[in-house]
């Protein structure tokens, strides 16, 4: 999966607020701690603010928090606010997604696309702001047996 810098971005913006918890996080302090471009990251800040997921306040002691608990915003919402879904109709193939898909009915890629589209989403939707931050590791909580190392390299 490949999400575009911005998304990226907002997600390290909405794990740090969640983090901070009433407490507001500034542009410079998130960029300085993932090394990311300060002018870009401002761009996302507005975006979740636009959306509703945060509230800026400006002025000294001035910054960013959450609009509502970390338990009420999950990692979908903030996906959401920067990422495109896939068209209905365009073809993950197809060069540009420029051409409807001439056998879109009946295509199994499509269909394989769809499944996982599916079992990305619900997955980000079940995953809380709170969860990522606070939780146990999400490997672990899903009894993956990887989260403890074995068989890792």
């Amino acid at each position: 999966m490949n999400l575009n810098k911005s998304t990226r971005y907002a997600l390290y913006a909405a794990m740090e607020m969640a983090l901070a918890g009433e407490e507001p996080v500034t542009v410079t302090g998130v960029a300085e701690r993932y090394g990311i471009s300060e002018g870009g990251l401002s761009k996302v800040f507005q975006q979740l603010v636009r959306s509703g997921i945060a509230i800026g306040t400006r002025g000294i002691g001035g910054g960013y928090r959450l609009a509502r608990p970390p338990s009420q915003i999950t990692v979908q919402d903030v996906l959401r606010v920067l990422e495109a879904e896939r068209e209905e109709g365009r073809c993950l193939l197809a060069e540009r997604y420029t051409k409807p898909c001439v056998d879109f009915p009946t295509c199994r890629l499509r269909r394989l696309f769809d499944e996982v589209d599916e079992l990305v989403r619900c997955t980000f939707e079940s995953i809380s702001l709170e969860t990522l931050v606070r939780g146990p590791s999400l490997r672990a909580a899903s009894g993956n047996p990887l989260a403890a190392g074995a068989g890792s390299r």
